[in-house]
């Protein structure tokens, strides 16, 4: 028999480790926090086991928490006492994520803060910019100005990382230029640029209370059918200034992780969104799937292409890490 027709390794636990290609570490998380602006708020997203709305007054005790697990970035998404049709909450200077943001870097300076630039969740129609009245669409031109302020109020807050997430288009160049003539030259842009119009966004909008009113958000993002488009996506956010680029789902996208990864340079993150999350939690609460297929999930993004991983599965993982499970 030719067993050298298979090539078949042998594999004690230590050689496993010594030629595994792909791994994850604490240093590719990135934990999505969501932020109450209310007091004394720590409530469990109902359709998100284990995710919770953190108010400020509270956010000691979790970034402490995030700290002690080892998770190095996180992303923070506020939830307003008032929202009107304006968004007015993402660019005011004392706005919520402004307030996190400033309590991230005055407890833990180590954790890299990452603010998402959008108004969506701080307007009251839900939509990620200013209504036209008349036509009852996203207004994408009047929108830019205030995704401008909403960064330049995020890095004065000490933000380390914009990353905007309106889809709206131009909205990379002129958040740009708006972070250089402020004196921000040195914040990067992590573009959501790269973000599909996915039914796998349920959970987040229950989260943080940006369901749309009316309509949809089909026309600013982009169609699942897609796959070409996100080149073209990618080519313009690079052209304008983009440091790194997200793509967002990541399960069901795993081949544009690849595309992407294949055609730019730029850090690529891979967004774990809250369907994927709930879909999976769900899966091992009741016993259908075991908790390791959470790392073997995160592999798939890393093994696609992904530099970084947005997930809220993040303290899961610090703790699978630190059990040698990566």
């Amino acid at each position: 028999m030719n067993f050298d027709r298979h090539r078949r390794m042998r594999r004690t636990a230590f050689m496993r480790d010594m030629v595994r290609e792909t791994r994850v570490t604490k240093e590719d998380l990135i934990y999505p926090i969501f932020v109450v602006e209310a007091d004394g708020v720590k409530k469990e997203v109902p359709s998100m086991k284990g995710v919770f709305q953190v108010s400020l007054n509270l956010l000691e005790k979790e970034l402490e928490e995030v700290s002690r697990l080892g998770i190095k970035s996180v992303i923070f998404f506020g939830i307003p006492n008032e929202k009107d049709p304006e968004g007015t909450g993402a660019y005011h200077d004392h706005g919520v994520v402004q307030e996190a943001c400033r309590i991230s870097k005055r407890l833990h300076p180590e954790i890299l803060v990452i603010l998402d630039t959008c108004l969506c969740e701080y307007t009251d129609h839900g939509h990620c910019g200013l209504i036209d009245s008349e036509t009852e669409d996203v207004d994408n031109d009047s929108t830019l100005p205030l995704l401008v302020r909403t960064a330049v109020s995020q890095a004065k807050a000490g933000a380390d990382i914009i990353a905007p997430s309106n889809m709206m288009d131009g909205f990379v160049s002129e958040i740009r230029k708006g972070l250089d003539d402020n004196g921000f030259t040195h914040i990067p842009i992590m573009s959501y640029g790269i973000k599909y119009a996915s039914k796998f966004y349920g959970p987040f909008r229950d989260a943080a209370d940006s369901t749309p009113s009316f309509g949809d958000r089909r026309t600013y993002q982009m169609d699942p059918a897609n796959r070409f488009e996100a080149q073209r996506e990618l080519e313009s956010d690079l052209e304008e200034g983009c440091d790194m680029m997200i793509v967002k789902p990541a399960l069901s996208y795993l081949d544009i992780i690849r595309d992407v990864r294949n055609n730019s340079n730029v850090p690529v993150v891979a967004y774990n969104v809250s369907g994927e999350y709930s879909m999976t939690r769900n899966a091992i609460d009741t016993g259908l799937l075991d908790e390791e297929v959470i790392m073997e999930q995160m592999v798939s993004m890393k093994r696609a292409g992904a530099d970084m991983i947005i997930t809220y599965f993040a303290k899961d993982l610090c703790r699978m890490i630190d059990e040698g499970m990566e």
